[in-house]
């Protein structure tokens, strides 16, 4: 009995431990398969491939634009070989397969996507995927917002948002806003009573700028995951009208449904949201626009460099663009919602378009494990051509003599244009037109667009030239004295010697231009 009672508690002190080691053993596995799910996504999948990765993303990053604008098939495939051969002449390693290869796999691999505008045209364009690639690698290659004051007090003020408004209690919520508000009249109190403004040190707002960086440069993957969640929801609905499975008001209550949830039930589209109601707001963009502007004219902006603090001011910008994506994708998804419900006819044989549904079926599932230039062995089985009679034609060598030659017209031909005449009737030159506008704001301090226009010379009072002067005039925020009744007149010279005038609203150039001139590449903008 001694020895059973202790094989018992033998039996009952190791159970813990063995429970405890399944435990261990069933969290390690969870884990390592939610790590394997992980690195299977295609945004590691690009980060992981070795020595081939950082190549695709050199190549992904040059040949797509800030604002992740479509690029033409035939411009990226160009664009693909170029950069290739010229990281091959560097000594890099790159892959041997032609740039529409290496495109389709990477659009089989989800780094790209490739569909027809509306005017039929190929176009490539980045996953969120590529995106969200493409931002790690920028976050880890340059300033990172590090564990600071900036981002503590960035949690303490969402939490303190996030309680607020989850605590249903009245009383707390009047309480807590009692004491914001006898903390901002005890702040404003001191200031009007002459107190000390402090100005935060560089170090702390390079904190707060970073931080501040890293949040909006979550955007652009945000939009795209939105448009891709549409795109999904294109494919579904195009798939239950082809089915006709369901009536056409069902298919339309599941759009509706789906894209309710997508707008309210995911971050993305909760962020989507946020952005039309923020371009919906104009004080709340003009405070926006000013908040940043105020950053950037503190002391630490000297180290910032103008790409950065050209894409930090446009952040207003990147977010219309960003709206723009989705509501393109939207607008497209209704249309082809519009197209379906107007070419749906329940007369029309159903014995023929069930023929085309399969047709449709099999040719997709074919293209799917086909390559180029395959062949499918289609038998037509098409009945012989019964003709009584066909029309004869005899030879006739006269059919086949050949044309008479051309006659040389080379003594004729036009003198070749030269290089000055081509400028002369080319666009505006924002490079001359911008030292013109320093050199008189430097000389008379404040100098309307009139007056810039009448000091240049012959050459550079060009039509063409007005409107270069009055886009550098929008790009730096010039004042239009909309108001006084003043205009400023433009005597303009053609590359014929003809005059022309023009009249516009009297715009006047100070010294806030010449910094906005510095930091605006305006050529690039042109």
């Amino acid at each position: 009995m001694r020895a059973d009672a202790a094989r018992g508690r033998i039996r009952l002190s190791s159970s813990p431990r063995l429970e405890q080691g399944a435990k261990t053993l069933s969290e390690i596995a969870g884990r390592l398969a939610q790590i394997r799910e992980a690195f299977e996504r295609p945004t590691l999948a690009l980060l992981s491939r070795g020595k081939r990765g950082p190549v695709v993303l050199a190549v992904l990053m040059s040949s797509f634009s800030q604002n992740q604008d479509p690029v033409p098939a035939e411009q990226l495939h160009a664009q693909v070989r170029t950069y290739l051969a010229e990281l091959a002449a560097a000594g890099e390693e790159v892959p041997d397969d032609p740039p529409r290869v290496l495109c389709r796999r990477w659009v089989k691999e989800q780094w790209l996507v490739l569909a027809a505008n509306e005017d039929h045209v190929e176009e490539y364009a980045l996953t969120s995927h590529a995106q969200e690639a493409i931002d790690y690698v920028k976050r880890l290659s340059g300033d990172r917002s590090m564990f600071s004051q900036s981002r503590i007090k960035t949690i303490l003020d969402a939490a303190r948002r996030c309680a607020n408004d989850a605590n249903p209690d009245r009383e707390e919520r009047v309480r807590r806003l009692d004491d914001e508000i006898r903390r901002l009249t005890a702040e404003r109190d001191r200031i009007c009573g002459g107190g000390e403004i402090e100005i935060a040190p560089d170090d702390r707002v390079l904190e707060e700028y970073l931080n501040l960086r890293d949040l909006i440069a979550q955007l652009p993957a945000d939009f795209l995951r939105v448009s891709e969640a549409v795109k999904a929801i294109q494919r579904v609905i195009v798939g239950e009208f082809r089915a006709e499975g369901r009536r056409a008001g069902h298919v339309l209550d599941l759009y509706l449904e789906r894209s309710s949830d997508l707008m309210t039930e995911s971050a993305e589209g909760r962020a989507f949201v946020g952005a039309v109601e923020l371009l919906r707001d104009d004080r709340l963009l003009k405070e926006l626009r000013d908040d940043l502007k105020t950053i950037l004219e503190h002391p630490f902006a000297v180290a910032v460099t103008p790409a950065e603090a050209r894409d930090f001011r446009n952040t207003v910008i990147a977010v219309r663009h960003g709206m723009g994506i989705v509501q393109e994708q939207r607008r497209r998804l209704s249309a082809t919602l519009r197209a379906h419900i107007a070419r749906h006819d329940a007369l029309r044989e159903r014995e023929l378009d069930e023929a085309l549904r399969r047709c449709r079926s099999e040719l997709a599932s074919w293209m799917e494990k086909s390559g180029p230039r395959s062949r499918a062995g289609i038998a037509l089985d098409l009945p012989s051509l019964e003709v009584a009679h066909l029309r004869q034609r005899f030879y006739n060598p006269g059919d086949h003599i050949p044309p008479l030659p051309l006659a040389d017209t080379q003594a004729e031909a036009a003198d070749p244009t030269s290089l000055e005449e081509l400028r002369r009737q080319g666009g505006p030159d924002l490079g001359a037109l911008r030292e013109l506008v320093t050199a008189a704001v430097q000389e008379l301090e404040a100098v309307s667009a009139g007056e810039v226009f009448a000091s240049a010379e012959a050459g550079l009072r060009r039509p063409v030239e007005v409107f270069g002067l009055l886009h550098i005039a929008a790009a730096t925020g010039a004042k239009e004295l909309r108001d006084s009744g003043e205009a400023d007149l433009f005597e303009a010279v053609r590359p014929d010697g003809t005059r022309r005038s023009f009249t516009t609203t009297r715009t006047v150039f100070t010294h806030e231009q010449l910094g906005a001139l510095e930091a605006h590449d305006l050529d690039r903008q042109s």
